[in-house]
């Protein structure tokens, strides 16, 4: 087993189930990311950079796309608890997957530019 499926094993099944469709989504839109424990939660890294990261929490799942990641997507972010690089999706609402995915894409992008440079 590995250390992302570790981290996600210690959390309730319905917790577990979210987790994992994040894992999945990430993997799918970043299949080059690097993927390892950072910070005390799955990190994702392109070219050595920060891509996202996610987090459970008793109330909500952490989301950690840099302040990049949050300001291209401030007005779809901004009915979620936020600071400048984090946003909280509460437990007892639906995952906006869609806009995670999006999220996700964007820092893809913004990764494979930033390299380029």
């Amino acid at each position: 087993m590995d250390e992302i499926e570790k981290y996600i094993e210690q959390f309730p099944e319905n917790v577990q189930g979210i987790l994992r469709n994040m894992r999945k989504l990430i993997k799918d839109n970043a299949p080059e990311a690097e993927e390892k424990i950072s910070y005390g939660m799955p990190g994702y890294k392109i070219h050595g950079k920060p891509l996202v990261y996610f987090a459970a929490y008793k109330n909500h799942i952490g989301f950690y796309a840099t302040p990049t990641g949050h300001s291209e997507f401030k007005d779809e972010l901004s009915k979620y608890k936020h600071g400048k690089g984090s946003v909280q999706f509460p437990l007892d609402k639906p995952m906006p997957y869609e806009l995670i995915e999006r999220i996700v894409k964007y820092r893809v992008t913004e990764n494979n530019t930033n390299n380029k440079k």
